[in-house]
């Protein structure tokens, strides 16, 4: 099974698409030259488009694996962090070593102080490709060699509810309801009308039996995210995600021990080296792992550090092309402890063309895919799509 990396290449994705993630820009939002727009709602800078970065690893037999990670905003900068330093100390190592070399390539930078950022997410795309091809010259799917596969299914929420009135959203979240969805999160950046009668109306529309979460964005000190969230908890909030500043930990530690309401973190995280001083400040319930950021290797450590401390795992998603998604369902089905996972419908629905592969969500849960590696493969049409620069 033993076979040598000979080649690294990492090309964008781009994709049009018909609103911005999140709905269309309100007043003073309006994009840039280069598509890009700023939510007035979290200070934070969005595409008008979807992009990834993939990244192609070929060995020296031929076999292909296939690795994801952010291209939303600057993806030349992970592009070239790949080319001009991790690509030549990948090539010649051994697939079924990926997480060894994980280690080897983030030690490379560690005099410097880069542990996140575009350095571990181009670290993220040649993890997966990694683990792909491992499991393809396996012959056998990637959750198999993480541990074992759990589950073939995995409960689905559906996250983000891009209209623009409350009511709309509201309608939105509903026809999902019909096609057998139960849980589901908005954002408060767009809860224009405020985050409590955001989901007063959600309540009134999905009924007691939905959970209903917010994401709250990173956007409050811990005071105001503590009356946000009170204001939410008489409608049934499942959970608050982001609820302070990522660099906030003592606010996050006080938000944590003033509600009950389970608070959610972990999205921008890069290693399981964030999550640790969090677990030791109990700032947290349940940690939200995003494959495009961490990729396989840490993905895992984290799940298994939530393990250790009893916090659940609902893994983030913002799809891309659909290869980190794939990868994140590959770990989520092999770990113990995985209660629900992100998906952004917005992204996927119109993307699945971009994949040949059997993964799908349907009826309120991912279907796993089958098949080795990440059970995924770019579609013809995605290939086409592929740009160097």
């Amino acid at each position: 099974m033993s076979d040598r990396v000979k080649k690294i290449e990492s090309f964008t994705l781009t994709l049009p698409r018909d609103k911005p993630y999140l709905g269309k820009p309100r007043p003073g939002e309006e994009p840039n030259g280069r598509g890009y727009l700023v939510r007035k709602g979290n200070r934070t800078v969005y595409p008008t488009f979807d992009r990834s970065v993939l990244v192609r690893i070929e060995t020296e037999n031929g076999a292909v694996g296939w690795g994801e990670t952010y291209g939303l905003v600057a993806p030349r900068a992970t592009m070239e962090i790949i080319g001009d330093l991790l690509a030549d100390f990948t090539v010649g190592r051994d697939p079924f070593d990926a997480a060894a070399i994980h280690d080897d390539l983030y030690d490379l930078m560690r005099v410097r102080g880069y542990t996140g950022g575009f350095y571990v997410d181009a670290l993220a795309a040649i993890d997966i490709a990694l683990w792909d091809l491992a499991g393809k010259l396996a012959g056998m799917p990637v959750c198999k060699l993480l541990g074992g596969r759990r589950r073939d299914r995995i409960d689905a929420y559906i996250s983000g509810l891009p209209e623009d009135t409350r009511g709309k959203r509201a309608e939105l979240a509903a026809s999902w309801q019909a096609k057998g969805f139960s849980s589901f999160k908005f954002a408060s950046p767009v809860a224009d009308d405020g985050v409590a009668s955001e989901i007063e109306t959600l309540r009134e529309r999905l009924g007691d039996g939905a959970r209903i979460a917010c994401d709250m964005h990173w956007a409050q000190t811990a005071s105001e995210a503590i009356a946000l969230i009170r204001a939410m908890e008489p409608h049934g909030l499942w959970f608050a995600e982001a609820p302070v500043r990522t660099e906030d930990m003592e606010g996050l530690a006080r938000v944590a021990a003033s509600v009950p309401t389970a608070i959610a973190v972990g999205e921008e995280w890069r290693t399981v080296y964030d999550m640790v001083p969090r677990v030791a400040r109990n700032a947290l319930a349940i940690v939200q792992p995003e494959m495009g950021h961490k990729g396989i290797t840490q993905f895992m450590r984290i799940g298994e550090c939530a393990h250790a401390h009893h916090i659940k795992i609902i893994p983030h998603a913002t799809i891309g092309s659909g290869i980190f998604l794939a990868a994140s369902l590959q770990a989520s089905a092999a770990l113990a402890n995985v209660d629900c996972h992100e998906f952004q419908h917005s992204i996927f629905e119109p993307n699945r063309r971009l994949l040949d592969g059997d993964m799908d969500c349907v009826e309120g849960q991912y279907i796993l895919p089958t098949g080795p590696g990440l059970g995924v493969e770019p579609s013809k049409e995605a290939l086409a799509l592929l740009k160097r620069n």
